[in-house]
C-alpha cells in the first residue's frame, strides 16, 4: 500500500505544485478524476467526498501537512532562480525530465543536439522529425527551445573513432563516447557559457550521490587531464548510482563522463520506472512522444543495412569464413570489420546457423562455430586500456591491494558478472571473471560496479584464451602421455 500511496502523493504534487495543501485531483484507475489526501502516509488513498479536504479527513496529519507544504513552497520559491538546461531528444524520457524540472520551479530551457547531418544520406536518420518533436514538447511545457549543432565535433571525436576501431577489428560503442564528448562536454559548456545555466539535465535512468540542491552549489571548473587525478584535489566526489529501474538503468552509457560534468548534472528520472514515466507523459498530453518507438542504437545508422552503411566509409577487405574446429573454409566475406563476436554469420548454401567466435585481422579470416553456445565464445580473462574512474581514481582498495573484487558488464542490460581487477602501472586493468562469459568483444567497454555504484569503465583491448582453446591445449598435453602408456602396456 505504501508504494501506491507514495505514487499518489507524487501525482498530487505534480497537479497542485508546492505550496498547496489538503487534497488534489488525480486520474484514478478506471474511475475518472478523484480527490485524495496529500499526506497519504499510513492513510488510505480512497476517494474523498466532494468538498472535503485531505487534512480534514486525517486531522492527526494536519500540522505535518501544513509544514510540508510550507517547506515545499519555500523550495519552489528558491528554485525560481535556478536555471537548468535540459537535453531534449524528441523522446518520452527527455520530455518527462523537462516536465518534472518545470514542475519543481526551475527555469528550464530545452536544448536539442544535432549530431549527424542527414544531407546526401539515403538512410533512415530521423533527426529532423526528432527536432520537431522536441520543439513541440518545449511549446507544450512553455519553456524556451534551442537547437545546437555538434555535427563537426561528433564526426571528429565519435564517428572517426568508430571507423578506426572497426578497421582494427574491434567493435566500438559510440553511445558511450557520445555521452563523454558531446552531451557531457560540449553541451555542458554551451549550457554554462551561452545559456547561463546553473546545471544541466538529461532523461537518463541514473542517479548521483548529490541532492538536486547540492548540484547548484557545485563550482564548474575544468581541470587538466592527467594519468590519475590528485586524490586531494577533489574532495567529496560525486558517485554515479544505478537508476531505481534496474532494467532501464543507463549508467552503462554514462561510465566515461567526467567528475566535473557529474557534479553539475541532474537526472530527474533516476528514481522512477519507465512505466511510471509513460503514465506521467500520458497524463500531461505528451502523446506525440509517448507513441514513438523507443530509439535503439545509433541515430545515423537507423534502420538501414549496417553492412552497406559501413562499406560507404571503409574499403572492402575480402576474406574467408573459417571453421574454428577443423579450419575448413566455409565461405567468403567482404571485410572482418562487418562482424562482431557472437553474431550470426550467414553462410551461402548452408541452412544451419553458424556464429562468429573470433577474427584474425592479419589474415582477414573470420572464425565461425556451428552453435551459438560453442566453448570458443566463452572467456574468463580480458585486459582494458586505461580505466576511467568516476569518483575515486583509482579506488583506494585497488591502489592498496593491487586487486579488487567487483562486478562488470560489457553490454547494456546484461547480468552483472563477478570479477577480480588487477591494476597495471599504466592505469589499465586485467579482469579475471569468476566464471567464463559469452561473446566478450574487443572495442566494447568493460563497465565496473560495486553495489549500486558505477565505478567507471575501460575499453576491452585484449582477451585471454577461450574455453575451447584451453580444452584443445589440454587434449594435446594428454595425448603424448597416452602414447607413452600404450608403448609400455599395449592394449589387449
Amino acid at each position: 500500500m505504501k508504494q501506491s500511496q507514495g505514487a499518489v502523493s507524487f501525482w498530487v504534487f505534480l497537479y497542485l505544485g508546492a505550496g498547496s495543501c489538503g487534497s488534489g485531483a488525480v486520474q484514478g484507475p478506471g474511475r475518472g478524476r478523484v480527490r485524495v489526501c496529500v499526506c497519504a502516509e499510513g492513510q488510505s488513498s480512497a476517494p474523498l467526498p466532494p468538498g472535503l479536504s485531505g487534512c480534514r479527513r486525517c486531522p492527526a496529519l494536519r500540522r505535518r501537512c501544513r509544514g510540508r507544504a510550507e517547506a515545499a513552497a519555500g523550495a519552489m520559491l528558491a528554485a525560481r532562480g535556478r536555471r537548468v538546461a535540459c537535453a531534449v531528444s524528441g523522446g518520452v524520457d527527455s520530455a518527462v525530465a523537462a516536465l518534472l524540472l518545470r514542475r519543481r520551479g526551475y527555469q528550464v530551457t530545452g536544448v536539442f543536439m544535432k549530431n549527424w547531418d542527414p544531407l546526401d544520406e539515403q538512410g533512415a536518420c530521423s533527426v529532423d522529425r526528432d527536432c520537431e518533436d522536441a520543439y513541440r514538447v518545449c511549446q507544450k511545457l512553455d519553456i524556451p527551445f534551442h537547437q545546437v549543432s555538434y555535427v563537426k565535433e561528433y564526426w571528429n571525436e565519435v564517428f572517426s573513432d568508430l571507423l578506426k576501431e572497426y578497421e582494427l577489428g574491434r567493435t566500438p560503442n559510440p553511445d558511450i563516447l557520445c555521452n563523454k564528448h558531446i552531451k557531457f562536454n560540449y553541451f555542458l559548456h554551451y549550457a554554462m557559457d551561452n545559456l547561463g545555466a546553473d546545471a544541466i539535465a538529461t532523461g537518463h535512468y541514473a542517479r548521483t550521490s548529490l541532492e538536486d540542491e547540492e548540484v547548484f552549489q557545485q563550482k564548474h571548473t575544468k581541470r587538466p587531464q592527467r594519468l590519475f587525478r590528485n586524490r586531494f584535489e577533489v574532495r567529496n566526489t560525486v558517485k554515479l548510482l544505478q537508476g531505481a529501474d534496474l532494467f532501464k538503468d543507463q549508467t552503462f552509457f554514462l561510465s566515461q563522463i567526467s567528475q566535473d560534468a557529474l557534479r553539475k548534472t541532474i537526472f530527474p528520472l533516476g528514481d522512477l520506472t519507465k512505466s511510471f514515466v509513460k503514465k506521467i507523459a500520458a497524463e500531461h498530453d505528451l502523446h506525440h512522444v509517448l507513441k514513438k518507438k523507443e530509439s535503439m542504437g545509433v541515430c545515423f545508422i537507423g534502420e538501414r543495412n549496417f553492412e552497406k552503411f559501413l562499406l560507404e566509409y571503409l574499403e572492402p577487405q575480402p576474406g574467408n569464413f573459417v571453421s574454428i574446429e577443423d579450419k575448413k573454409v566455409m565461405g567468403r566475406h567482404k571485410g572482418w570489420f562487418l562482424f562482431t563476436i557472437g553474431q550470426r554469420a550467414r553462410l551461402a548454401g548452408l541452412k544451419d546457423a553458424w556464429f562468429v567466435v573470433d577474427k584474425d585481422v592479419s589474415t582477414g579470416d573470420v572464425f565461425v562455430a556451428p552453435t551459438g553456445d560453442h566453448p570458443a565464445l566463452y572467456r574468463d580473462l580480458l585486459r582494458t586500456n586505461r580505466v576511467h574512474w568516476i569518483a575515486e581514481e583509482p579506488p583506494a582498495e585497488l591502489v592498496r591491494d593491487k586487486m579488487m573484487e567487483c562486478h562488470f558488464r560489457f553490454r547494456h542490460q546484461m547480468a552483472l558478472v563477478p570479477c577480480v581487477l588487477t591494476l597495471n602501472q599504466d592505469g589499465s586493468v586485467w579482469v579475471t571473471l569468476v566464471k567464463p562469459a559469452k561473446a566478450i568483444t574487443p572495442g566494447q567497454f568493460a563497465v565496473f560496479y560495486k553495489g549500486d555504484e558505477c565505478l567507471g569503465s575501460g575499453k576491452i583491448l585484449r582477451m585471454g584464451p577461450s574455453v575451447y582453446t584451453l580444452q584443445q591445449g589440454k587434449t594435446r598435453e594428454e595425448s603424448p602421455k597416452k602414447e607413452e602408456i600404450d608403448k609400455i602396456e599395449p592394449a589387449t
